[in-house]
């Protein structure tokens, strides 16, 4: 059953994508069990109470406790599914990464009908972003290039880059409407809800090599929905931070040229070359 579903499902590139598609077998294997039984009842019930057997219809109904076995028994099913698996799977994702495991922050902020990405750059400190510097085709995210922390900032728009193995935090907010995150080959689907800056955790342990992953939105939020779409790429780590300090160099201020040394003034009104200094 897992070859089966692995087949179907996008290829899977983060650490955890794997206890996920587990689970997910395991929720299709209760649904072809109840699928099969309940099948096969229906059969049966159509052949056993037809009508050239039971002509006169039977008011009281089933007396047996098969069917209260059954329902109870699929009830059970599902609670150990859910409190066995997927609330300790859920809670172990959304625990945040330790600080000496060097995550990786990264802002994505969903708009209509973008993804706009923002990278603390080297000094892995966020610039400050005003409402009055927004501007749609410049400055989306109203980033303040004066403020010393956001002048190594980077920012993308529905391109996300991150290094492989190593751990990402996603905090993910809206501008507008409320927007889903999915990456799928990264088994991550968060909402983003206006006013809330959600963290997101995961794990890349498979580069994208020539391909370029899904950034889709899964959730209607307007008539441009559909074309809602970035991509995702993972890269070495040294390829990663080549690229940043690329991104960094184009965005940092060119250094000032020095000044050129004054000429001496000649006595005589002509100009003579600048004194150098003297080794003593």
């Amino acid at each position: 059953m897992q070859w089966l579903i692995g087949r179907f499902l996008p290829v899977n590139a983060s650490e955890h994508g794997p206890h996920l598609d587990y689970l997910t077998m395991l929720v299709h294997w209760l649904m072809l069990a109840l699928f099969v039984g309940w099948g096969a009842y229906f059969v049966y019930v159509l052949f056993r109470f037809r009508s050239g057997r039971s002509p006169r219809a039977s008011y009281a109904g089933a007396r047996g406790q098969v069917s209260t076995y059954t329902e109870v028994g699929v009830a059970l099913v599902e609670a150990v599914l859910l409190f066995a698996f997927a609330i300790p799977a859920w809670a172990k994702w959304v625990a945040p990464y330790p600080e000496d495991s060097d995550p990786l922050v990264v802002r994505v902020v969903g708009e209509q009908f973008a993804w706009n990405v923002h990278y603390s750059g080297p000094d892995g400190v966020f610039g400050a972003r005003r409402l009055e510097l927004i501007d749609a085709s410049t400055n989306p995210l109203g980033l303040d290039r004066d403020d010393p922390a956001a002048r190594d900032d980077v920012t993308t728009i529905n391109q996300l880059r991150l290094p492989v193995q190593r751990p990402v935090t996603v905090l993910l907010s809206t501008k507008d409407v409320i927007h889903s995150f999915s990456l799928p080959v990264m088994r991550v689907k968060q909402d983003a809800i206006p006013g809330l800056e959600i963290p997101v955790h995961f794990k890349a342990v498979k580069t994208s090599g020539d391909e370029r992953w899904e950034i889709a939105c899964a959730q209607l939020c307007g008539l441009g929905h559909y074309r809602m779409r970035g991509f995702l790429d993972v890269l070495e780590p040294a390829d990663f931070d080549a690229w940043m300090a690329a991104e960094v160099a184009k965005r940092m201020p060119a250094p000032e040229p020095e000044p050129e040394p004054e000429a001496a003034a000649d006595p005589e009104g002509g100009a003579v070359e600048a004194a150098t200094p003297q080794e003593s």
